[in-house]
């Protein structure tokens, strides 16, 4: 009964996310970030709190892993930080609301619905090797959240990974953003029809289109897909940049390769993309490049890669979904170039 709740909570919180984020958008996400972190923190119990709350200088904090995180033989989960299903309903209402706080009202109802794809995961592969939860998404602080001082906060889960560090109730890092999707496309059921991430498939394949025979050359990487995204990672492992450069496309093709951004861009707060969008613009569009591997209709695989001075947005769908639907399982992220969580690395 606990995970109907759990599930029917996840789908409340989507279907209401519109409303809270309209009650709130003049507040600033660092704020509404503190505010929600600490209402979410004294509603824990100390045993609930020991697994939730950790130093801001924790090594833990580095982590992130997008895939299931069980021992295999128990079946348990090893994933630090607190589950919603060890969470009352009150509890698991102020994390969702702290997961609004960090996301725009697209990007919260996209990381809820993928919270609730694992109700259809687990219909699908009946008790197979992983465990299929959607309780399984874990709340994680680091630090005290507060208006002065630097904290740092994870959502994490299976096909979800949002980490965000803060300075002066300011967010001056939300990456790594991880956001996945099995399956991409609902193929049978009552929720049919549904894509969770059609944006970050749709334009990719539209601006490969739009560009004409030399540039498709440039941009084409053939069969030869990128490699599966490196998680755990604090910092993106790409080489130089690929594919055709924006200042070689014209302003159509350059239109919708700024709309394939901003989809990106746009599942963090509005203000937060807003300043993501601005380190974009100032190191110069002209200099962002546009790859792409494999096919361009549904069920075929493909990757590609966007990547300009200061970020790169990497997506995969090579793999089946657990009904064996070729090419309909999507993994999608941004990174910062340097370093994610705020730092710089080499």
């Amino acid at each position: 009964m606990k995970l109907t709740r759990i599930v029917l909570t996840l789908a409340l919180a989507a279907g209401l996310v519109g409303v809270a984020h309209v009650a709130q958008q003049a507040e600033p996400a660092g704020s509404k970030m503190v505010t929600a972190a600490g209402k979410f923190l004294d509603s824990l119990s100390p045993e609930q709190k020991a697994k939730a709350a950790f130093d801001f200088e924790d090594k833990e904090r580095l982590r992130w892993f997008f895939t299931p995180q069980q021992d295999n033989r128990t079946k348990k989960y090893t994933r630090k930080g607190l589950p919603l299903e060890e969470m009352s309903a009150e509890q698991r209402d102020a994390a969702l609301a702290l997961l609004a706080a960090g996301t725009s009202p697209s990007g919260d109802k996209k990381a809820t619905t993928i919270m609730s794809l694992e109700s259809i995961l687990r219909e699908l592969e009946n008790n197979g090797a992983m465990v299929r939860n959607p309780g399984w998404y874990f709340v994680t602080v680091f630090g005290k959240p507060s208006g002065t001082g630097k904290w740092g906060l994870r959502i994490e889960g299976h096909h979800l990974s949002l980490n965000f560090t803060l300075d002066g109730g300011k967010v001056v890092s939300s990456t790594p953003a991880f956001f996945g999707a099995n399956p991409a496309a609902v193929k049978d059921g009552p929720r049919k029809g549904l894509r969770t991430l059609p944006e970050a498939e749709d334009l990719a394949v539209q601006l490969f289109k739009a560009l004409d025979e030399e540039q498709q050359k440039a941009a084409y990487q053939g069969d030869k897909q990128f490699p599966e995204i490196a998680e755990n990672t604090p910092a993106p492992k790409v080489s130089e940049p690929k594919g055709l450069a924006a200042a070689k496309m014209n302003e159509t093709q350059r239109g919708v390769l700024t709309r394939l951004i901003q989809a990106y861009a746009n599942r963090m707060p509005a203000d937060v993309a807003a300043v993501e969008l601005g380190k974009v613009r100032s190191a110069g569009l002209d200099k962002v490049h546009f790859a792409y591997a494999g096919g361009l209709e549904p069920g075929q695989p493909h990757t590609y890669r966007v990547q300009g001075p200061t970020f790169v947005v990497e997506f995969i769908n090579l793999q089946p979904d657990s009904a064996k639907n070729p090419a309909n399982h999507i993994h999608s992220s941004w990174r910062t170039l340097g370093g994610d969580f705020g730092q710089t690395t080499e």
